[in-house]
């Protein structure tokens, strides 16, 4: 199966199932999937694919406030992103774009849905493959015993 990723502005991913056209008719669905952080090893992955530093498990100041899970310093940010894998939620202050670019978190974000979903696909024997598409979207296309899928 084909699946294109992008993001939202509020953070919800969506998938985009790429289906063989059959005939003149092409089927397809929209999955909305809203971002759960809670894989470790994807958020590594989606780490050092962007170039950053490695994440740091611990307490993370985030100007008035704390947060606990693994943080991530964003280029330009001054706060770092913290990851609650328990809960799988994100917490951030970037003081609405003036403390760091919200499009670096959607970065983030986008590569940790690629680097879960290719976790979770070899996991089960499919191969993987990826394309970066024009629009910013990445295409995945999860290859199953006998072809794509």
């Amino acid at each position: 199966m084909a699946v294109s990723a992008s993001q939202s502005p509020d953070g919800r991913v969506y998938l985009w199932p790429l289906l063989p056209h059959q005939g003149d008719l092409a089927i397809s669905h929209i999955v909305q999937i809203k971002s759960e952080v809670r894989d470790a090893a994807a958020v590594n992955a989606a780490c050092k694919r962007l170039g950053l530093a490695p994440p740091v498990n611990g307490q993370h100041k985030l100007f008035t406030s704390s947060a606990a899970g693994l943080g991530i310093k964003l280029p330009g940010w001054t706060y770092p992103v913290v990851c609650d894998l328990s809960t799988g939620q994100v917490a951030f202050d970037n003081y609405v774009g003036r403390w760091g670019e919200q499009s670096k978190l959607d970065a983030l974000l986008q590569m940790y849905a690629v680097e879960k979903a290719k976790i979770e696909a070899r996991k089960k024997g499919y191969t993987v493959s990826e394309q970066f598409l024009a629009s910013g979207e990445i295409k995945l296309t999860i290859h199953v015993s006998g072809g794509a899928a």
